[in-house]
């Protein structure tokens, strides 16, 4: 018993004894720097910002097109529903769309766990090409599928197939994207690089969502029926092309650089985390799951909340309070332009505060004013809806601005892009992509317009726990990656920093 109180684990070995510590001080300094060596200058990375800057361009706007191709079958659900799954009630025909809707997620960790590790053994900027050229395929065949009255069964059929497609492809997006800016960024802005590939998911949307509303003014109900739900989609071909091309400009990250080059000189403390086996799955689920955890409990209730408010409300609000399809989305996109231009101070916030911080304030934000919001938006005139859905769109934009900035850094570089999309994905595909069909079949069961408000809170509840869970990231650098800074002053100064006191 003596003996065991007079042991304490050390930093990185093992349990040590106190006495021998005592006795032999100067040994025992000497091992800990040997496992825990000073950083040199050739150790960190200073950044480029025109490099980082165009990576940001990128990934942002490839992620914008991706979602964009995403958005469009969310806003034309309904018109999805009468082209595809004609016989039925209304609600019968919503929840076909829907489910359609949610089998491109059931692929989706199938499509993380293939790009991912991909990614970590041959760069990312390869798998986000391949991703967006999936992409851009799928969308665009969807469009030339025939209506059921032409072909029946095989038209929804192939819709399901492509979709299946859809969703394949973009279990490598989100993973990749984030991972890219993340390994770009200056440490002490990664939350404001961050935060622009989620702006870029919101253009997606709001572009999206722009082009429907344009079309259903322009060509009216019948008219969207008959032809006018294709050009959407068809439009994914030449923007999708747009988006490949930036992103094989691109150099690939510094901190995949430095995996791949033996030649750049390390601390010994970063080459024995860098140059481990990357892209193994076994490894993932085996030595970071407490990681692949927390990030599935955190992604759950961001999605839940995001995919509520950004895909199905219109639909809530044409179906459930009888606004007109165009009007739902106008507000929505009025919506999401607010929070485009507020999302880069998130990041900032959590540049500033820590991305803890940040995001419990997202968190608690749906579950307190979820309910009020909807509440609001049940009254019906323009101000209230508008004033509900800003409710919710605040809480949403503290976790849009800080999330893309604080997912990647759970998990090593060696193995990030694969934990992170397999992660994301799983996550995607249990609470995302159902999130549109859960609600639907509940408010249809349960005739409760208020379900959605306490689902979200649910979701922020288990939210507001795996926050209180998570390590503070802000300003440090990513696990198994040197420090990245954006000056050669402040890599003198952090070395500088290192340097022992003089003693007099």
């Amino acid at each position: 018993m003596e003996r065991e109180a007079a042991t304490s684990p050390t930093e990185n070995g093992p349990e040590t004894d106190a006495a021998a510590v005592r006795r032999h001080p100067a040994l025992f300094r000497a091992i800990k720097r040997r496992q825990n060596p000073r950083l040199r200058r050739s150790d960190i990375t200073v950044t480029d910002e025109a490099a980082v800057k165009r990576a940001v361009k990128a990934a942002s706007l490839g992620n914008a097109m991706e979602w964009f191709d995403f958005g469009i079958y969310a806003y034309l659900a309904g018109t999805i529903g009468r082209v595809f799954f004609p016989s039925g009630s209304d609600t019968a025909q919503l929840l076909s769309s829907f489910a359609t809707f949610a089998v491109a997620f059931l692929v989706r960790p199938i499509g993380g766990m293939v790009f991912g590790p991909m990614g970590d053994k041959i760069g990312r900027k390869k798998v986000l090409a391949l991703t967006m050229i999936l992409m851009a395929i799928g969308t665009a065949a969807i469009g030339f599928i025939p209506s059921y009255d032409s072909i029946g069964f095989w038209s929804p059929l192939l819709l399901i197939l492509f979709r299946l497609l859809q969703g394949f492809s973009t279990g490598g997006e989100y993973g990749g994207a984030s991972t890219f800016i993340a390994e770009y960024a200056p440490d002490k802005r990664r939350g404001f690089f961050g935060s622009f590939l989620e702006l870029g998911t919101l253009a997606g949307y709001t572009a999206a969502a722009s082009l429907v509303t344009a079309l259903t003014a322009v060509l009216g109900s019948d008219g969207m029926d008959s032809w006018g739900w294709r050009v959407p989609f068809l439009a994914a071909l030449p923007l999708g092309m747009i988006g490949i091309y930036l992103r094989l400009r691109l150099d690939d990250t510094p901190a995949y650089l430095k995996l791949e080059d033996s030649n750049v000189h390390v601390s010994e403390a970063a080459t024995a985390v860098e140059t481990t086996a990357r892209g193994d799955l076994a490894k993932i689920f085996r030595t970071h799951w407490r990681a692949l955890v927390l990030c599935i409990a955190l992604v759950g209730a961001y999605n839940i909340t995001d995919y509520m408010l950004l895909s199905y409300m219109p639909t809530y609000l044409s179906d459930e309070l009888d606004y007109s399809e165009s009007h739902g989305l106008m507000i929505l996109v009025a919506t999401m332009v607010l929070l485009m231009l507020i999302i880069n101070q998130v990041g900032r916030l959590s540049d500033r505060f820590g991305r803890k911080p940040v995001l419990m304030t997202g968190m608690i934000g749906f579950f307190v004013l979820s309910a009020p919001a909807f509440v609001l938006v049940q009254e019906g005139s323009l101000l209230a809806v508008s004033g509900g859905m800003l409710m919710l769109g605040l809480s949403l934009v503290c976790l849009l601005g800080t999330m893309s900035a604080a997912l990647p850094a759970m998990f090593p570089t060696n193995v990030r892009y694969g934990s992170l999309s397999v992660g994301y994905n799983l996550s995607a595909s249990l609470f995302g992509g159902t999130t549109p069909l859960v609600i639907t079949a509940l408010i249809s069961v349960t005739g409760s317009d208020m379900m959605p408000a306490y689902y979200s809170m649910a979701a922020a509840l288990i939210g507001v726990i795996a926050v209180a869970c998570m390590k503070e990231t802000a300003q440090k650098p990513l696990a198994g990656s040197p420090p990245s800074v954006q000056t050669e002053e402040e890599a003198a100064e952090m070395v500088e920093a290192q340097a022992p006191t003089p003693k007099f």
